[in-house]
C-alpha cells in the first residue's frame, strides 16, 4: 500500500491526540518529580561541579527527555513538550512569589564558611567537598580565608562569597539559615532597630 508524501510527513513530524496528552502528562510528572528530588536531595543536585557532575546532569536530561517525548519522537511531541515545560515554569514562578511556597519548594541558603572557620558539618549535608569549595574561593579571586565575611550555599545550587571591607545589609541574610552566627564586625548596622532604639529614647 502506497504512503501519500504529506501522510509520511505527519507520521514523522505529527502527532496523535492520545501521544499529545501522553506527552502532556509525561511532562507534568517528570517536573513534579524533579522539584521533589531537589527538595530531598538539596541544591547540590544542581551544580556541575566536577565531571561526574556534567555526566549525571546530561543522563538527568536524557531521561526526562525521553520519557517525555515518549517513542517515537517527533517535532510535535518536542514543541508540545517544551510548551508544557515552559508553561509549567511560569505557573511555579509564580507561585514561589509566596514566602510560604518558595520555603516549602527550596532549601534555604546555608553557611559553608563564617570569617575563616568552615563549617564542617553544613559542607557535609551540602554534600560539597572542601576541593570544591576551594574551586568556588578561586573563582571568586579569593587568594586568603582571611578575605571571607561567610561563604554561602545558595538555594539554586550555586556558591556565593561576601568578603570582608564592606558591611553586609542584614536583610540581604534574612533567608539564610544560621545567619544569626555571622559576628557583628561583618554585618552593616540595622537602622531599623537604631530607629527603633531612638524612637524610644525620644519617648
Amino acid at each position: 500500500m502506497n504512503v501519500s508524501l504529506p501522510d509520511q510527513l505527519f507520521e514523522e513530524l505529527g502527532i496523535t491526540g492520545s501521544h499529545a496528552i501522553a506527552v502532556v502528562l509525561s511532562a507534568v510528572g517528570i517536573y513534579v518529580a524533579f522539584l521533589l528530588f531537589v527538595r530531598i536531595f538539596g541544591q547540590r543536585v544542581l551544580m556541575a561541579m566536577s565531571t561526574f557532575d556534567v555526566v549525571v546532569t546530561v543522563m538527568l536530561g536524557s531521561v526526562a527527555g525521553r520519557v517525555i517525548l515518549g517513542h517515537p519522537p517527533t517535532l510535535t511531541s518536542g514543541i508540545l513538550g517544551l510548551a508544557t515545560l515552559f508553561i509549567l515554569e511560569a505557573v511555579f514562578g509564580q507561585l514561589r512569589s509566596s514566602m510560604r511556597v518558595h520555603k516549602l519548594m527550596n532549601s534555604p541558603a546555608r553557611l559553608l564558611m563564617i570569617g575563616p572557620e568552615i563549617q564542617e558539618k553544613t559542607l557535609k549535608r551540602s554534600h560539597i567537598t572542601i576541593w570544591e569549595l576551594h574551586g568556588a574561593l578561586r573563582r571568586a579571586g579569593v587568594r586568603s580565608y582571611e578575605e571571607i565575611a561567610c561563604v554561602l550555599h545558595e538555594p539554586g545550587g550555586g556558591i556565593s562569597v561576601l568578603r570582608r571591607g564592606v558591611p553586609i545589609d542584614p536583610q540581604l541574610l534574612t533567608d539564610v539559615a544560621g545567619a544569626d552566627r555571622i559576628p557583628a564586625e561583618f554585618l552593616a548596622a540595622d537602622e531599623t532597630a537604631d530607629d527603633h532604639r531612638g524612637d524610644h529614647r525620644q519617648a
